[in-house]
């Protein structure tokens, strides 16, 4: 079922419902009045039967008989009967509609009076006493014309409610059909977008309903997806061409080594170069998987209590046994070890630091990297500072593009994975990481934390 009809019945089932209950309770209301209104009239007639019959300014029973039988009551069907203090019957007005008990009539004393139905027929039963003498008056009578006149009050209620909930059905729909047609416009809008026009986006209008809320959470979803596959087509052409250059130089070199009759000092240089191509080919796959790791979904990572301090410290340790020309000094200032926690993922927090501190000492002019550490009450912040080769301004952000390096690389060995690693793993730990580069303070990566 469509969404259009599930609101079209929807709406129609509830203002159908409370139409129903409205017109039930008029009916009820109707037939509650008419009830008690037609009691009061057999009160009253029962009231003034025991004046006239046995009352002090009595008339003949022959006499209100004749009344009766002249239509001179004003009651349908009318009954009327008096018993004295002994049960025995004073007047019948004939008609003989009732059959009264003993038990009633005591009933009747007790209460003084009595109301109730037999049948179509309403019985009123009071006390009426006069000269201290008590009687026992019972009236009856059928409300004809009121009883037809509240049967053909519900009949039109029930016409009226059929009517209005086909006019509901109708007006529903089109409401229904009204609401929806911006969703309508949004869906054929949607269509026209694919992945060769992610930049076309939903009108959000001025509005502030939840229509205008879904096209610019939809716009802001597009956004990120335009961005995505701009980041995936310019990683495909880098890694293409970063791939290309090794694949080709190991192609030539091992179709020249058939080709030529060299010498076996001549085949180890050349295996030893194809094998160092295989190497960077080695490394630059386990940046692209380090890369890809960092880009999932940081909700899915093992995340612990990461002390920076003691990781700082392991990693210089570790840059001493791998990297002995390197000079990696580390000043941690003396504060407690809870000032140096921070939650994360160690090993990525690990491959984040040695991507920093690498790069400071690969490109500084003596090999040589300070790392000083600062610690808040919300976070903590790590500086990597080395005296190497300015990173121009305009090349500050484009660094941590995938496969984008410097100006300033020269001729070091890399393939730009190292610094779009670290700043997403900064990213997964949601915090930040800054850079500033001159020739007069040199180059300083700031990485902050949260706690």
């Amino acid at each position: 079922m469509s969404l259009r009809n599930r609101l079209t019945l929807f709406f129609t089932t509830i203002v159908s419902i409370a139409l129903a209950l409205f017109c039930l309770l008029l009916y009820l209301v109707a037939e509650r009045y008419r009830e008690t209104e037609f009691q009061n009239r057999l009160r009253a007639e029962a009231t003034t039967a025991g004046h006239l019959l046995v009352g002090r300014e009595r008339i003949g029973p022959s006499l209100y008989k004749l009344m009766d039988k002249n239509q001179l009551t004003v009651l349908p069907d009318e009954e009327i009967i008096i018993y004295n203090q002994k049960n025995q019957l004073v007047y019948e007005s004939g008609t003989d509609y009732l059959t009264l008990t003993e038990g009633t009539l005591n009933r009747i004393r007790k209460q003084k009076q009595v109301n109730w139905k037999e049948g179509g027929r309403q019985i009123v039963g009071l006390l009426f006493i006069d000269d201290q003498i008590p009687f026992v008056i019972i009236a009856s009578a059928v409300d004809t014309y009121n009883l037809r006149t509240i049967q053909n009050f519900g009949k039109l209620l029930g016409i009226g409610w059929f009517l209005m909930t086909g006019l509901m059905v109708v007006a529903g729909r089109l409401f229904a059909g009204r609401t929806l047609q911006p969703i309508n416009q949004i869906n054929q809008q949607i269509d026209d977008i694919t992945a060769l026009n992610l930049s076309q986006r939903l009108p959000e209008g001025d509005q502030a309903d939840e229509l205008a809320q879904l096209a610019h959470r939809f716009n802001r979803m597009l956004n990120r997806l335009e961005e995505a596959f701009r980041l995936q087509r310019l990683f495909v052409s880098h890694a293409s061409h970063e791939l290309r250059t090794p694949l080709t130089a190991i192609t030539g070199q091992l179709e020249v080594s058939l080709l030529a009759d060299d010498e076996p000092d001549e085949l180890r240089a050349t295996i030893r170069s194809v094998l160092d191509d295989v190497r960077g080919l080695n490394r630059m796959a386990n940046g692209l998987l380090a890369l890809t790791n960092a880009s999932m979904d940081s909700s899915t990572l093992p995340m612990g209590t990461v002390h920076i301090n003691t990781l700082l410290e392991q990693i210089r340790l570790e840059f001493q046994r791998l990297h002995p020309a390197y000079n990696v000094q580390v000043s941690i200032p003396e504060l407690t070890k809870g000032h140096w926690q921070v939650l994360g993922n160690e090993s990525l927090l690990r491959t984040a630091f040695i991507n920093l501190l690498d790069n400071g000492c690969k490109f500084s002019s003596n090999q040589a990297v300070s790392v000083s550490l600062w610690a808040g009450a919300a976070s903590v912040q790590v500086k990597v500072h080395n005296t190497g080769s300015v990173i121009p301004a305009d090349q500050l952000k484009a660094i941590f593009v995938p496969f984008q390096r410097g100006r300033n690389a020269g001729g070091q060995p890399g393939y730009g994975i190292g610094l779009p690693l670290t700043e997403r793993i900064v990213h997964i730990h949601k915090g930040t990481i800054e850079v500033e580069s001159s020739a007069e303070s040199g180059t300083t990566f700031t990485v902050t934390l949260p706690h």
